[in-house]
């Protein structure tokens, strides 16, 4: 579960810009999707205006931002278009028992989504997913959950790896820092780290994973007064009328916004250690529902050697594309989002699923290099 170290800085010599950028760069916008059922509120961000509709899934802890780079790339090789939604209890999606992360509570999500969006007449539709979110994509097709799925893309999930990395999951979660003084040193945590191996990914999706709060709320108490003294202190006093603008301010805010007379950090959105109950679930079984799933169908693997028993005979069958693309950590579509791009958009042209909007040039060849880390996140 532990990534290897990856310092850009010394890799560069030079001193890296690790502030945040908005997720406008990437996609065309925004919108929060009220369920009709009052199943909660979905976030999702969307690009393109024409061909199939792309689906993605993000993977455990992650959010829609984590495939930002992707669609920029995907939107300029093909016409397609792209809606990229942040799961129950991650990004800024609010759900009705937002600590359901049942594999049927999940899919019944996506569909929700996309009946809402679309009625009845949904366009053709491609699921994409990576980690968690592929497995949720192989139970949404396998289901037929969505009628007009044409396709199906899963990233870096494998049964037979993932089962067996559950065990460190939790000590990776405890390893981690709690909190943060602020969003760049997340963003430089997070690269450093190698959890996210490309800068530009983790400038924009770092944002969907941790929010702002008040310290108070981000650390038991007995830990406060430890992080408070790496919290910068405010330098001007408030007096009576400021402090009743801020009260004001506290009474009509959402919850995650911090305020002038408060010591603030920023702790992850999610903790996915409480939802351990459900990551056998998750995965157990997805091999043969993914082989099973009668629809064109694409791995994509940072190592040939995920591959379990299951997925290796139906690789040798024919039953399915693959592609293993070069070294990269768990966070595929963001370490080699153009990679992924270009192995996309070839899958969506050989079943003449979209129509290319430029060159996209020979589909990269799949390579048989091995990736020996045992670490599988979400």
């Amino acid at each position: 579960m532990l990534e290897e170290n990856f310092d850009p800085e010394h890799e560069v010599g030079v001193k890296l810009d690790y502030s945040a950028v908005s997720w406008r760069e990437y996609f065309g916008q925004s919108e929060d999707v009220r369920l009709a059922d009052g199943g909660g509120v979905f976030r999702i961000y969307k690009a393109g205006s024409e061909g199939p509709l792309l689906v993605l899934l993000h993977g455990g802890g992650h959010s829609a931002l984590s495939w930002a780079i992707f669609t920029k790339s995907i939107v300029s090789r093909v016409n397609c278009r792209v809606l990229a939604m942040d799961l129950r209890g991650h990004g800024e999606t609010l759900a009705r028992q937002s600590d359901d992360f049942s594999t049927q509570t999940m899919s019944s999500d996506i569909a929700s989504v996309i009946g809402t969006c679309y009625g009845e007449t949904p366009p053709p539709i491609v699921l994409i997913g990576h980690g968690v979110g592929g497995a949720i994509a192989v139970h949404t097709a396998s289901n037929m959950l969505i009628p007009s799925t044409v396709g199906l893309v899963a990233i870096d999930v494998v049964e037979g790896s993932a089962m067996e990395a559950l065990h460190s999951i939790q000590n990776f979660l405890k390893a981690r820092p709690k909190t943060f003084k602020s969003m760049d040193q997340a963003i430089e945590w997070s690269v450093k780290s190698g959890q996210i191996r490309n800068l530009e990914s983790a400038r924009v999706s770092m944002a969907g994973q941790i929010k702002r709060c008040a310290l108070e709320e981000a650390v038991p108490p007995e830990q406060a007064a430890s992080v408070s003294q790496d919290v910068p202190e405010q330098n001007e006093e408030l007096n009576d009328q400021n402090k009743q603008t801020v009260a004001n301010e506290k009474e009509h805010a959402a919850p995650d916004v911090c305020f002038r007379d408060e010591q603030c950090v920023y702790k992850w959105r999610i903790d996915l250690s409480k939802s351990d109950k459900y990551w056998d679930g998750w995965f157990r079984g997805t091999s043969n529902l993914f082989l099973a799933c009668n629809l064109p169908k694409l791995l994509l693997l940072s190592g040939i050697g995920r591959l379990d028993r299951d997925l290796s005979i139906g690789q040798m069958q024919g039953k399915f594309m693959m592609q293993v693309l070069p070294p990269c950590g768990h966070a595929v579509q963001e370490d080699k989002p153009e990679k992924v791009a270009e192995a996309v958009a070839s899958f969506l042209l050989r079943h003449k699923f979209a129509e290319a909007r430029k060159e996209t040039g020979r589909p990269a060849e799949t390579e048989s290099g091995f990736n020996t880390r045992a670490d599988r996140r979400f």
